[in-house]
Formats: structure tokens, sequence, C-alpha cells
């Protein structure tokens, strides 16, 4: 029997690794509507080339993979949260091997095990992989699931707008209690009202809000956005990770050459001068060094030296190897007219992970009852001050499963929702100014790519807040004339999701993890979180 989507017990926004896994895990007693907002395959799991970090090794231990985590993290996770995650992690493992993710395998016919790489950070051989394109074989073994249950019911192309809270209510009881979530179908252009006793956003992060980032295009922080303006705290948006080693190619944006060539032997070499330099930045873990380190050592080259790029180099190991760990890379490189066995490639750091967001619990719980959120939208305590490489698949699986247990154990405390207004559009418009938007898209990410990137200064920050404090208006102004449209909603939720990252950037008077700035470049002896009221 198929349910109508508009209606069901739990409602989860966003088709990646962490939302699938919460409906899988629900599915199994609920009736349960997943919402993509492009294709089911367009958000950020798809993208994952490296893998997901697990103590399988013989001789590795949980406390090993803990201490990587909080040593990575600057001492701003939350331990408990970094136990939970790494000793949950192998049976995450074992429940995706058995959904029938084909990884990588080693050894004799036989006895053969799981084949184990190593990334930045990493004390030990802890990443399980499927070739360098881990993230998409995921995707498509949980979609897979997905629609072989009849549980499950997928939208594709509905973009969320706000949440349904008790605002809403047609008998408006002042009640925080999410309710679902308004969102606009692509193809008709129309605003429908989704309902649930209980929504997951699974959303992923706010990469698009960057000029150069490694993110999707539809990473325009949408779930944080909502969250905030529903009442959620949000927490340490100012650590934006930036990934070290991003393609640089003025016709192919955002390929990123995963952490594993350097974990198999690639080296940093400036250019200009044929030198390794890693090793005036960090001596003793060179290109091993967590990402910030790496990125703010490509970002001093290419700034000292007036460079467009940076070299990563693998050619000295041998050909079949090179083409044998990343084989999806090499053949993109070879089409570009690069041959990474014979020679360097072309590197920048992008922004590539949003490591704060909404402050959920350990069961994945929000602030407002009847709203739990998973993966890259949230801060979980799991990354701190900067992720650790293969963490971020790792938490989308058991936060996934942890929203959905709590769900499940906790149904009797969720009532059905009440009568809910309808979207109200008598009062607007069609655009007839949609250069605006592009316009204002541009601006955002220019300067915060320039005023709010790898490297702060206070009075760059300053900057940044002023002109984002214009836009508001204007954003608000546009958002009260017209009718809403994809674009117009990611707007509103990139330039929200900007305000965001700078309030807590101005906030941390400190250097830690991702955050650098140079009026602060002294660690506080504390490690504190960065946590905004609505």
């Amino acid at each position: 029997m198929v349910h109508d989507p508009h209606q069901s017990d739990v409602l989860v926004i966003g088709s990646g690794a962490a939302g699938l896994t919460a409906a899988l895990n629900l599915a199994e007693r609920f009736r349960v509507t997943v919402l993509a907002k492009g294709g089911l395959d367009e958000g950020s799991t798809a993208w994952a080339q490296g893998g997901i970090a697990a103590v399988l090794e013989p001789g590795d231990t949980f406390e090993s993979h803990i201490e990587d985590t909080m040593v990575a993290g600057a001492g701003l996770n939350d331990r408990a949260t970094v136990e939970l995650v790494v000793e949950n992690a192998p049976a995450a493992i074992a429940r995706l091997v058995e959904l029938g993710v084909p990884f990588n395998m080693d050894g004799p016919e036989g006895n053969r095990a799981l084949h184990l790489t190593r990334e930045g950070g990493h004390s030990a051989r802890r990443i399980v992989h499927v070739d360098d394109a881990t993230g998409w074989a995921v995707q498509e073994a949980l979609i897979r699931a997905a629609r072989a249950n009849p549980n499950i019911t997928l939208v594709p192309d509905m973009v969320a707008i706000d949440l349904a809270t008790g605002r809403n209510e047609l008998r408006y009881s002042g009640a925080g209690r999410v309710w679902g979530v308004y969102a606009v179908n692509r193809a008709t252009g129309r605003v429908e009202l989704f309902t649930a006793n209980a929504t997951v956003l699974a959303t992923g992060g706010a990469g698009r809000t960057y000029l150069f980032s490694t993110a999707p295009k539809g990473a325009t922080g949408d779930g944080i956005a909502m969250a905030w303006r529903a009442g959620c705290r949000i927490s340490n948006m100012e650590m934006m990770q930036f990934h070290p080693t991003c393609l640089y190619n003025l016709d192919v944006k955002n390929f990123l050459i995963t952490e594993a060539v350097r974990g198999e032997g690639g080296r940093l070499i400036n250019p200009q001068t044929g030198k390794r330099f890693m090793s005036y930045y960090d001596a003793e873990r060179m290109e091993l060094a967590p990402r910030d380190v790496v990125a703010r050592a490509i970002d001093a080259e290419i700034k000292r030296d007036g460079l467009d790029y940076v070299h990563l180099d693998i050619s000295h190991m041998p050909p079949e190897f090179v083409k044998g760990h990343f084989p999806n890379i090499y053949d993109k490189l070879i089409g570009l007219g690069i041959d990474m066995t014979t020679g360097p490639i072309p590197v920048v750091p992008a922004q590539h992970y949003t490591c704060g967001g909404i402050v959920v619990d350990l069961d994945g719980r929000t602030d407002l009852p009847g709203l739990y959120a998973a993966g890259e939208c949230t801060e979980s305590g799991l990354h701190g001050a900067n992720r650790l490489a293969s963490n971020s698949l790792l938490e989308c699986f058991v936060f996934g499963e942890a929203a959905a247990r709590h769900i499940a154990a906790n149904w009797d405390d969720l009532p059905p929702p009440p009568p809910i207004r309808p979207w109200d559009e008598s009062r607007v418009t069609d655009s007839d100014e949609e250069v605006v938007i592009k316009q204002n898209w541009t601006e955002i990410r220019r300067f915060m790519w320039n005023y709010v990137g790898i490297v702060r200064t206070t009075k760059r920050l300053e900057r940044a807040a002023h002109r984002i404090k214009m836009l508001n208006e204007e954003v608000a102004d546009y958002y009260g004339h017209f009718r809403v449209t994809p674009d117009l909603i990611e707007l509103r939720n990139l330039l929200q999701s900007a305000e965001l990252i700078v309030r807590s950037a101005l906030n941390r008077h400190e250097s830690r993890g991702l955050h650098y700035t140079l009026d602060y470049p002294e660690t506080a002896p504390e490690a504190r979180d960065t946590v905004l009221v609505p």
C-alpha cells in the first residue's frame, strides 16, 4: 500500500548517508517519507572519495582512534560523543557490507579481509574504501535498500523552505514543537506541506557559502538556517574545514584529490622553487599532518610567492600502484591532460566540510521537541575544531541510527500533527528580477572566501558582517514580495549560514583548529564551544 508522502509517521529531510540510515532503521515499524532537494544521489555522500574510519586492524584500538579524533579536533570535541561514534564504527561497517557495499578486499582467497588505507591524522591504517569513490558506492547501496522498502517513500526535487512549528498550528498553542516542513516542488513551483510525528534533518553542510568548495551545489546550509529560524541553538560555525588539495582547473570546479594520495606517498611541492615545503610547517608529520595545518601551509606558500596553486606529486610511485589505488582520479585527470603517474597535480585548498551546526545530543535530538538532526548539518561534539579524515560518513551512520532508535523508543511521546496552516501566497507575485539573486549569491561567496577564509582577522570579519547586514535587508525585502523559487530559498539560507559563520568567528578570541586569526594567534587554555542562541 502506497502511503501519502505528505502525511507520514517520520519525515526525513535529506537523502544522503545520515537521512537514509535513519529511514532504513525506522521503516521496520513506521511509514517514512524522505525528501531530496534534487536527485536522490545529489548530496555530499556520493562525493566522498576517501572512505570510512573504523578500528579493524590487529593492534589498533578504540582508544587510539578516540585520541586521534581528539587531537585533530584540538580538544573541542565532546569525549562521550567521540567514544559513541568510534565504538559503533565496526558494527556500522558490518551493516554496510550486508547492504552490499563492495569494499576493497586484501589477502589470499579464502582468507580475505577489508583493505585498509591510512589518511592524515590517523595513527594506524583504519580507512575502509571502495577504490577512491567510497561515497558513491555507499549512496547506491542505501538508495537501493530504501527503494526496496515498502514503508519508505522517496520524494526527489523538493526544496525545503522552513520547518512547520507550533506557530503554524491553526489553534496556536505556543509550543515550539516541529510538525514537518514546507517545501517547494521543483516541477510545479507550488509549495507543499509535509507533516509527521517526528522530523529528522539530514541536509548536509554549508560549503557553498564559499567561492571554492568541494561541496555539491546544493550545500547551502538549508537545515542549519531552518533550524536556527525555528529556534535551535547553533554551535561552532566558525570551524569550516578547508580541504588542502582540490584540483586547480578553471574548467572543472570542485574536483577533490583525496587525502589518501598523500597517505600513499604524495608530496607537496612549491612549483616556483621545486622544493617540498611541508618540512617548514610540520617536520614530523609532513604531508600527513591534519588538514588545517596542511591547508594553512599551502595558503602561506601561495600568498608568499603569488602562486595560483601548488603541486601534489605521487609520480615517484610505480604507475600500476597509482592507477590501482586511484582509478577514478587517474581517469578524470587523464581526460584533462594531466598524467599523475608521470607528473604533478596542480592543487589549491577549498572549503570542504562544515564542522559546526545544529546542537544535538547523543540521541540526535535538537532543542525543539519532535526535531532530530544527523550528519554534517549538526554539531554533535564529534569533530570539535577540525574533522579527522573519514570520520564524517561514520558520524552519519551512527547518528542516523541513534535518532531512529530514540524515535522508536519514545514513540508514545511523539503526538500526531494537529491541523497546520497551508502556505500563504496571497500577497506575493512572480519575480521580475532574478538577476538580484545571482548577483547576491556571487557576492556572498566572494567576500566569504576573501574575508572569512583559511586565515582571518577581526577587521576582515567585521567587513563581512557589514556586507551581510546590508544583504539581509535586500534579501528579506525580496523574500517578502516575491513567490519563492529554489534559487531564492538557497540564497536566503546561504546568507543566514554566512551570518552564523561570521558571528561565531567574531566570538572566538583565540586560534584553535580550523579557526585561525592573526589578531588572536594563541590557543586559549580552556576549549569552549561557540554557542549562538536564537
